[in-house]
């Protein structure tokens, strides 16, 4: 159980992260890599919904995700939006990735060839911001929306998400907005002092797991 204070720092980088921007139909909808299968669902959702023709998923593996999806994250997103309807002819898999960089990369590159000119990014709602500033800069001209199934911390804690994982993913989240930009990785983004606040205290309290070291490769 968190001390009070902690749990509202939760609170709020869990809203810094979660970007909430207007649903709007884009061209192809790109579903980021990660442990989480509700990606993938919620792409299916967002296909049915008519919000986007065309989705990709990108992503090989991490060492969090291989024993979850052992073909890879891509490959097994396919298989999940596959199940809940949407046609096989309207998914295009990109398994090569292993950072955000790359899934915008070579996503890009995949749809190259087709008229793309307005994307829907479905990810976790802590990876938004970073998976919007990372596309900004590695996709410029191109029309950007972030979409995520939970609406609130404790509706991710719902599914299978330990919340100590979880809170230290938003630390380094946080930190990587700041020391990405710094490195050239993604777009600025404004970090209210409060947001500043938040991070320290629960860096201090221990949530460090995701914490980006000096002499730690590249993860973007």
């Amino acid at each position: 159980m968190l001390p009070e204070y902690l749990d509202a720092d939760v609170r709020t980088l869990w809203d810094y992260h979660d970007l909430r921007h207007e649903p709007r139909r884009s061209d192809a909808g790109i579903g980021l890599g990660s442990r989480d299968p509700g990606v993938a669902v919620h792409a299916a959702e967002l296909f049915h919904a008519g919000r986007f023709p065309l989705v990709v998923f990108t992503g090989a593996n991490a060492p969090t995700t291989v024993e979850r999806f052992p073909r890879g994250e891509a490959v097994h997103y396919r298989e999940i939006a596959l199940e809940l309807g949407v046609p096989d002819e309207a998914i295009l898999v990109e398994p090569a990735a292993r950072n955000t960089g790359e899934n915008i990369v070579f996503t890009r590159k995949l749809l190259a060839e087709r008229e793309i000119r307005s994307v829907t990014l479905v990810t976790r709602p802590y990876q938004q911001r970073r998976a919007y500033a990372t596309a900004k800069r590695l996709w410029p001209g191109i029309d950007i929306v972030c979409a995520s199934k939970a609406a609130s911390f404790e509706d991710h804690l719902s599914g299978e998400e330990d919340a100590d994982r979880v809170i230290s993913m938003l630390v380094g989240e946080t930190q990587r907005i700041t020391e990405y930009a710094a490195r050239g990785f993604v777009v600025p983004q404004v970090v209210p002092p409060v947001v500043e606040r938040a991070f320290g205290r629960l860096a201090a309290a221990g949530f460090t797991q995701r914490l980006l070291l000096t002499d730690r490769g590249d993860d973007r």
